[in-house]
């Protein structure tokens, strides 16, 4: 499941910068990217299963391996994993209320704190 309209959409953001951004709130990059994508996850390990928050990203014309990239990002998405299969996000997924909550607060204090950073692209 996709969020819509979280402010965060086509924001461009230095690498660096956002990797510290993202660290603050708990989204994590780790070994998730290649040369010109990046997916940042905050994992929920909760009674219902374990879901993750992700927020993706690309550069037009730079390097992430070399961490020298402005990222554009995409819109954030919420998936459930299933061992051994990966995440999930599809219609048939049930997210709970309370998740929905948390990931929407997480990507409203993201959406401030990259307010003062974003680069007009």
């Amino acid at each position: 499941m996709y969020f819509e309209n979280t402010g965060i959409e086509n924001t461009v953001i230095d690498l660096n910068l956002l990797d510290d951004l993202m660290k603050k709130n708990g989204l994590v990059r780790a070994g998730q990217w290649d040369y010109e994508r990046v997916t940042y996850d905050k994992k929920f390990e909760i009674k219902e299963g374990t879901f993750y928050l992700r927020v993706f990203g690309f550069t037009k014309d730079g390097d992430v391996g070399a961490h020298d990239a402005n990222i554009t990002l995409l819109k954030p998405a919420i998936g459930k994993h299933y061992y051994p299969h990966g995440v999930e996000y599809g219609e048939g997924e049930v997210f709970p209320n309370h998740l929905l909550k948390s990931c929407e607060q997480t990507l409203a204090t993201l959406k401030t704190d990259l307010a003062s950073f974003k680069i007009n692209a």
